[in-house]
């Protein structure tokens, strides 16, 4: 099934809802499984001939196998750099995926839930993606698909080992783990760092918004395992387990702490970054992300009524320049971006006024 990349750009996904568990802080849970087939090597070191054959296979097991209603398929190499940043920005592809060459695509459900990276690192990349702190739903899903396909698929496998991968990081279970974070109360007091030495002692990691190798934007970071030889997928999630709820009972007292001791700062933090969004008229990527967290943090704290999750979560990922791009038909430069971010959020912050 064909999907309609200009009506991808003007909606959001099930994980961009502002729903689920905690979403006061935890915006999503991802579970990511890396595969390979027996008969091939890894795709670093396939043949461009081997690859085209890969990409033939597993796109047409991927959707035999039903992975769910409505689901699309899409062969990277038909896109667009544009288009392929587009699925960047929604975390339905990689970028190191987006930036490679040869036969490559990527299977997803309409909800965004579920999507599947055909010739990445490993030839199959299967991710499940929920919104709030969903660890046990999200671990169902991505095994039912898993089961799935490994009827229809003969997957790398060492019953020494586990499940064999290009990285050896993966080998195992070949499972990341993230929960992505929103932690402005942290940063602002400057405890996070005691927070990712903390995880980094059990064997996890802080990372980025865009998970390894990026920095963090607007005060949203991911927390993802590091280890997976040795460790069974029920390990590694209560691992996830053991930790998320006490970072979320620091950022929640660290909350407190702003409330209390300088309420009136915070108070104003917040609405003058309600106000920028409002009247701006040339605005940045990244000023708009640390503004929509400012506002974010004070929809959380009770300080500002009028505005929701799901609109804030809409701005933060249609301001992306892939998605303005997309939305307005043309390829913008940086200073068009900046006008025409500034008249799409003026535009949607006018309707929640």
């Amino acid at each position: 099934m064909k999907t309609d990349l200009n009506n991808l750009a003007a909606r959001t996904g099930e994980w961009l809802r502002g729903g689920g568990a905690e979403n006061d802080i935890v915006v999503s849970s991802r579970i990511r499984l890396a595969r390979n087939l027996t008969s091939y090597p890894f795709t670093s070191r396939a043949t461009a001939e081997q690859r085209g054959e890969l990409e033939a296979i597993l796109s047409e097991r991927i959707m035999k196998v039903d992975i769910a209603e409505g689901a699309a398929y899409l062969n990277l190499n038909e896109l667009s750099p544009i288009e392929r940043m587009l699925l960047v920005e929604r975390h339905l592809i990689s970028r190191e995926l987006s930036a490679a060459e040869g036969d490559r695509g990527v299977a997803f459900t309409p909800d965004e839930v579920i999507s599947i990276m055909v010739n990445e690192e490993d030839h199959l990349r299967i991710q499940v993606m929920r919104c709030g702190y969903e660890l046990e739903d999200t671990w169902r899903i991505v095994n039912e698909v898993d089961n799935k396909l490994e009827h229809v698929l003969q997957f790398a496998f060492s019953t020494k080992l586990g499940y064999l991968t290009a990285c050896p990081t993966n080998v195992g279970s070949g499972m990341r783990l993230s929960v992505m974070l929103h932690l402005p109360a942290l940063v602002s007091t400057r405890h996070l760092e005691k927070v990712v030495n903390a995880v980094a002692k059990l064997n996890l990691v802080v990372r980025g918004l865009y998970g390894e190798g990026t920095q963090a934007s607007g005060d949203f970071y991911q927390i993802s395992n590091q280890v997976t030889l040795g460790k069974s997928e029920r390990d590694i999630i209560q691992s996830m387990q053991d930790v998320i709820p006490r970072v979320l009972e620091y950022e929640r007292k660290a909350r407190e702490g702003l409330l209390t001791d300088n309420r009136k700062k915070v108070e104003d933090r917040v609405w003058r970054a309600v106000g920028i969004l409002r009247m701006a008229r040339f605005i940045t990527s990244e000023e708009t992300m640390h503004l929509l967290s400012q506002v974010r943090m004070g929809v959380n704290m009770g300080l500002v009524t009028s505005i929701d999750l799901k609109t804030i979560n809409e701005i933060l990922i249609q301001t992306l320049p892939a998605h303005l791009q997309k939305m307005n038909g043309r390829d913008l430069d940086s200073e068009e971006r900046n006008i025409v971010r500034a008249d799409f959020v003026r535009a949607r912050m006018a309707k929640v006024s």
